[in-house]
């Protein structure tokens, strides 16, 4: 994928307003400094199902200011964003990760699926009871029971575009250029999927209704907390 470098400069050039004092006439607020984030991540009011960059807005504040270190320390990979975050402090990425964490946000009306009632109930399993044969565990118990998320470190499942989720399993299936050299709980539960499971749940997911908030951190099982320790720690980890 080509990236226009016009797009890259003019978001280096807004996000690295931190590093000094605004030039005269102009506005140096964090409304304003954000903004080549938009560019790719779009309005927090603008609904696109097939758009491949993820939606930001709304997400736990702990979430993205690990995606951001990863990003910018190399456990993630993607050229743009290293760019963009190779010079930013701790403290300017998580006040970046905490403005977009409280921007609201509409998510998009389910999307009818064809799945199969065999295929459903599979995808219904996974997500409530996982697989112990297979060391995987639900994904509600990661997740939280609505599949929202967990504050503050894990993001919802639902309302992300079908799109988004396919590209995203596939890089923890398969690795890609998204993805970090870091492995990670997500990464290893992808692996044992079949992928036919996978078809299902990217098809399963964007077709159930939003509702109900993040749950909170105390959820989790000890268990769970140890297995995901990278995604879970502020030292991050590839994700």
């Amino acid at each position: 994928m080509k990236f226009s470098i016009f797009v890259l400069l003019s978001m280096i050039s807004g996000l690295a307003g931190a590093a000094g004092p605004a030039s005269s006439g102009m506005s140096d607020t964090l409304d304003e400094r954000v903004k080549p984030c938009i560019i790719c991540h779009r309005d927090a009011d603008r609904i696109d199902r097939d758009a491949y960059f993820p939606r930001i807005a709304g997400k736990p504040a702990g979430y993205l200011y690990n995606q951001l270190r990863n990003f910018r320390d190399g456990r993630r990979y993607y050229q743009p964003m290293a760019i963009l975050l190779e010079n930013m402090s701790d403290e300017y990425m998580l006040e970046i990760a905490q403005y977009f964490a409280s921007m609201p946000y509409t998510y998009p009306a389910p999307v009818a699926h064809t799945l199969s009632s065999d295929e459903i109930r599979s995808v219904e399993t996974l997500m409530h009871s996982g697989d112990p044969k297979r060391d995987l565990p639900a994904c509600s118990a990661c997740h939280g029971e609505k599949l929202m998320g967990v504050q503050p470190h894990i993001a919802g499942l639902l309302g992300l575009p079908h799109a988004y989720l396919a590209a995203q399993f596939g890089g923890w299936r398969n690795g890609g250029i998204m993805r970090g050299q870091t492995p990670d709980c997500m990464s290893e539960i992808a692996k044992k999927l079949t992928q036919e499971e996978v078809n299902a749940l990217v098809l399963w997911l964007p077709s159930q209704p939003v509702s109900g908030q993040s749950a909170e951190a105390n959820v989790l099982t000890p268990d769970l907390v140890q297995r995901c320790r990278t995604i879970l720690s502020e030292k991050g980890g590839a994700r």
